[in-house]
């Protein structure tokens, strides 16, 4: 999957928004306000997101292209790597896993709000 691939899947979530809070090269998406992915803009394409902690780790061993997520809680979050192993398809559901994550954590009307037509 290329990176444009990626950004146009995040940004198809309900609610999702993109900005630069850290800097020029470091794409984030939120939703709610909370940040479920980033796409660093200044190295090779990959996309750090938001994982179930056991999840994150079974697929840190199945996968080479997927590692904890520098500069992140690497309990909570992952790197993928676009060009490596990991199938496109995985990496659209790992979007999807992502902003599941941050939503399911929200305050119950954002939630609801948000999950409706899903």
């Amino acid at each position: 999957m290329d990176i444009e691939s990626a950004r146009e899947h995040l940004l198809s979530k309900k609610g999702a928004e993109e900005c630069f809070p850290f800097d020029v090269f470091n794409l984030v998406v939120k939703v709610a306000g909370k940040m479920f992915a980033l796409i660093p803009l200044d190295s090779s394409p990959q996309i750090a997101l938001k994982c179930d902690p056991e999840r994150a780790l079974e697929l840190r061993d199945h996968y080479q292209g997927i590692e904890g997520a520098w500069h992140f809680n690497k309990k909570y979050w992952n790197t993928v790597r676009l060009d490596s192993d990991v199938p496109d398809q995985l990496v659209r559901d790992l979007i999807d896993h992502s902003w599941d994550e941050v939503v399911k954590k929200l305050p119950l009307k954002e939630r609801q709000s948000l999950q409706e037509g899903d």
